[in-house]
């Protein structure tokens, strides 16, 4: 039952989220499946992190790159634009939940709480757009390497 709590269900919440907000970015089809499973794909590569490491950065940084490394393969197999599959893969691990604590402590005065919890913040959505960079640039330094061997 534990497995089911932990594991599989946020993975799956993470899905649905995707799905959701594939009808917002008017995605149809199987690209609603495909940005769903990017999704839930990043928030197991999160959760699995969270096993070896304590740290908040690293598991959003590697969740983000391996999100921009699907979601670059998604995109040249369906020829797709990669930002369609990107943004929505990458919205459950936007840390909106931070941003409302720190504002919340931010109005309530608590200016020590509220500078902690703003720069996690910013620090979360640094290393989502680090990793979102990172795997970005692995993916154009592969294809480089294969475009010039081929030559």
């Amino acid at each position: 039952m534990q497995i089911l709590t932990e594991w599989i269900l946020p993975c799956v919440y993470a899905f649905g989220a995707c799905v959701g907000f594939c009808l917002l970015f008017n995605i149809h089809g199987p690209g609603m499946l495909i940005c769903g499973s990017g999704g839930a794909l990043g928030w197991l590569v999160y959760l699995l992190i969270g096993l070896g490491t304590g740290a908040v950065f690293p598991r959003y940084l590697v969740a983000a790159v391996v999100i921009t490394l699907y979601s670059e393969l998604m995109s040249r197999v369906r020829h797709c634009p990669v930002t369609s599959y990107l943004i929505v893969a990458l919205l459950p691990l936007v840390p909106g939940g931070g941003i409302y604590h720190a504002m919340r402590h931010c109005l309530s005065g608590n200016n020590q709480q509220f500078l902690s919890t703003l720069l996690e913040t910013f620090g979360i959505a640094g290393a989502l757009a680090l990793g979102a960079l990172l795997g970005s640039s692995m993916v154009r330094l592969i294809l480089s390497s294969i475009q010039r061997i081929r030559k």
